[in-house]
């Protein structure tokens, strides 16, 4: 138990299981869903790119998907993604085509982080499929090759990674700048590896609290976790399964939000 948390999965109970894995946890005070998807089975975890932006059930209608969880950060006003992703080894969105982040004059001296933080990583290597989280300019393991990946940021085990990768800044040690609101509460996304290889993904809804993003990062390493990764947060937190969509993020009348997103991760099943 840590922060009051009500924990429903146990990772290591998965060691026999090829399926997916669903639970709904209890997290101070709040819902926090999370998806274990094992390394070995016959589910392919791949991401998406929409060219404008879409919902969660449009990407899974196109793909077969089981399961999809929102991706990446992009720019609301343009469209255009701020994070680097890869599909099947070429990128597919490139934050240096965005013209709003590149030329925004407040970011010029953090655009060498902003372009090196940190991503989710498919490989294929001689054992098979291996999932990374690390950072974009990171090399590739020996005897592996680089298929899929999803930037975002910050890591967030095992290290919360926030102010190397010019999510926030201190001055004077006060914070001043918070791009994630990293103490607030707020409607989340995170996906995390097990030391089995195994994905854990994980959407915290909003109503009634949400979670910091601390209260996230030790919410994954309460799971167990080797690694983790932040995923875009906010109105755009949305876990896609089995049909059903759940929105984090809740309106003044306690609505779910729906955002149409530029990327995701999807899962399905390939046999």
């Amino acid at each position: 138990m840590i922060l009051g948390f009500s924990m429903a999965l146990v990772v290591a109970s998965s060691a026999q299981n090829s399926e997916l894995i669903y639970q709904v946890h209890q997290v101070a005070n709040s819902q926090v869903h999370t998806l274990l998807i094992p390394r070995n089975s016959n589910y392919q975890v791949n991401v998406d790119v929409a060219e404008n932006l879409e919902s969660l059930p449009s990407f899974a209608q196109r793909n077969g998907a089981i399961a999809v969880i929102n991706g990446g950060f992009f720019d609301p006003k343009n469209g255009k993604t701020t994070a680097y992703i890869r599909q099947n080894g070429k990128i597919i969105a490139d934050p240096r085509q965005n013209e709003r982040l590149i030329e925004n004059p407040n970011l010029k001296t953090s655009l060498p982080q902003i372009l090196n933080r940190s991503e989710w990583r498919r490989y294929q290597c001689h054992e098979g499929v291996r999932y990374g989280i690390t950072s974009h300019r990171a090399p590739i393991p020996r005897g592996c090759q680089l298929i899929d990946s999803l930037g975002a940021g910050p890591a967030l085990v095992p290290d919360v990674s926030a102010v190397a990768e010019a999510f926030v800044s201190y001055s004077q040690g006060k914070i001043v700048k918070d791009a994630l609101g990293i103490n607030q509460p707020n409607a989340r996304s995170a996906i995390g590896i097990t030391p089995r290889g195994d994905l854990i993904w994980v959407m915290v809804e909003q109503k009634p609290r949400g979670l910091s993003l601390m209260e996230l990062a030790k919410f994954l390493q309460g799971l167990g976790v080797v690694a983790a990764l932040n995923l875009d947060g906010g109105s755009s937190t949305a876990l896609y399964y089995q049909g059903k969509t759940i929105h984090g993020k809740i309106d003044s009348q306690g609505n779910g939000v729906e955002r149409p997103v530029k990327s995701v991760l999807w899962a399905k099943k390939i046999n």
